[in-house]
């Protein structure tokens, strides 16, 4: 998997997409870069063919059926094939259960787990006719464990991991890998798209941002090292992968009491 290799990266024009690209292009892949904002994936696609890969933009919307067409009808045209599927686009919201009206839901719903959705089904046909492929879905620490105030976010995230695992059932017998990446916070400008009835979370967001422990040059290298195994769940930060263990391993009740005791607002 390295210098033929054949990639689609979503919102792939800032943050981890950008590192994504970035560290695929150093082995000389060939990448197309989606994002709805065109100047930006143009802007990367001249960076990754300055690093070594060879790649072009398409101007896409996750959330347009049409759009994902038109990214495949490229793809086909310029390699007759892909490798990697790389669902990375995704925004984020945060705010108490009540200050979240259905309209920030569905916006969510629509990018996050409908845009991965989209993808899958839009490129499905071509690795079924090629005997092979493999499709990374972006979700979060957040689809894992369950902070309070993100509720949305949280939700759509554990969707995309249940969907991840239903597809790496179900695709396995096709020759056709899954994987799915929760990272926790890294420093990347995701708070920049944020949503929020509450602006106090806002600036909240960009201090766990600000004091991430990981950037994202960093998780694309975890990610792309993953990529070379038939690991299923990746979880990038050492802090993720141990927040993980303990909700699987502690009883449920002593679980639920210590995230109790972590979130109590402080007086």
């Amino acid at each position: 998997m390295h210098k033929n290799t054949r990639l689609v990266i979503t919102g792939g024009g800032s943050g981890l997409g950008r590192e994504l690209a970035l560290k695929w292009a150093q082995q000389g892949a060939a990448i197309c870069i989606c994002d709805r904002d065109g100047s930006s994936a143009r802007q990367v696609a001249d960076e990754v063919n300055q690093a070594g890969g060879n790649s072009f933009a398409v101007q896409a919307d996750v959330t347009s059926e049409a759009d994902w067409q038109s990214v495949v009808e490229a793809v086909t045209k310029a390699w007759q094939g892909i490798d990697i599927l790389i669902n990375n686009a995704g925004v984020a919201t945060a705010g108490n259960f009540e200050t979240e009206s259905i309209e920030q839901w569905q916006w969510i719903l629509d990018i996050n787990l409908l845009g991965i959705v989209r993808g899958c089904q839009a490129f499905l046909p071509v690795f079924k006719a090629q005997g092979s492929g493999q499709i990374i879905n972006v979700a979060s620490q957040a689809g894992i464990t369950h902070m309070p105030c993100m509720g949305s976010y949280n939700a759509v995230k554990a969707a995309v991991i249940a969907f991840s695992e239903t597809l790496k059932l179900e695709l396995a017998g096709d020759n056709i890998q899954v994987s799915v990446i929760c990272p926790s916070f890294f420093k990347t400008n995701l708070d920049q798209s944020m949503r929020t009835a509450q602006p106090h979370f806002r600036a909240k967001v960009a201090r766990y941002f600000e004091r991430a422990s990981m950037t994202a040059e960093q998780v694309a290298e975890y990610i792309y090292q993953s990529a070379q195994t038939d690991a299923f769940m990746v979880l990038p930060h050492k802090e993720g992968r141990k927040a993980w263990y303990l909700k699987r391993f502690l009883p449920n009740r002593r679980y639920i009491n210590m995230m109790l005791k972590m979130t109590r607002p402080r007086k």
